[in-house]
């Protein structure tokens, strides 16, 4: 098995699940016990500024600069009460996890607290929730025609904006979204 961590699945058109309908996940696990990733594209209405004010993390006075960044995003389906956030790597925080060199995944308040008062790593994104696959059922969608894979990059994840973002990774294939078809065939 060739992990896919640190990769991202594009949900081709046949895939109608109201959460992942023409999503974008980044995975930040992937191996033989199974997978864990975060949609990256589906913004839930909600500003990262409202949720830190609510949670009493952000220092009186201080607004986060409008961005990407500022809006809170819809990981997955499971646990959609925890939040996770997915950042560059010059700082760790109680609950992180290394994906490679650059991004680390932290789940614990601290890291809230650090984006609340200014101290924020370089780049990251935050999610409510995750996707998650059991062993071997991503290998099996991957087959099944559901999602298509490519490396991830840094643009994809914190610069193209979320509307765009399933257009954008498949055109990092060399095809347009148009071109994708929700029909499999076999040779």
């Amino acid at each position: 098995m060739q992990s896919l961590k640190d990769h991202l699945l594009i949900a081709m058109p046949s895939l109608q699940d109201k959460v992942f309908k023409r999503s974008v996940t980044y995975l930040c696990e992937h191996d033989e016990e199974g997978a864990m990733g975060l949609i990256i594209n589906h913004p839930i209405g909600l500003a990262l500024d409202e949720l830190l004010k609510k949670m009493e993390l952000q220092e009186e006075g201080f607004v986060l600069p409008a961005s990407l960044a500022n809006q809170v995003l819809l990981g997955g389906p499971v646990t959609p009460d925890r939040g996770f956030v997915l950042h560059s790597s010059e700082r760790n925080f109680a609950n992180s996890r290394r994906i490679n060199n650059e991004l680390t995944v932290t789940c614990s308040k601290d890291v809230l607290d650090s984006l609340g008062q200014g101290q924020a790593p370089d780049h990251y994104l935050v999610a409510l929730g995750y996707a998650g696959w059991e062993a071997g059922q991503l290998e099996q969608e991957i087959l099944e025609g559901s999602w298509l894979t490519i490396p991830a990059t840094p643009e994809l994840l914190f610069e193209v904006p979320h509307k765009e973002r399933w257009a954008a990774a498949t055109r990092a294939l060399g095809i347009d979204a148009w071109q994708l078809s929700g029909e499999i065939g076999h040779a």
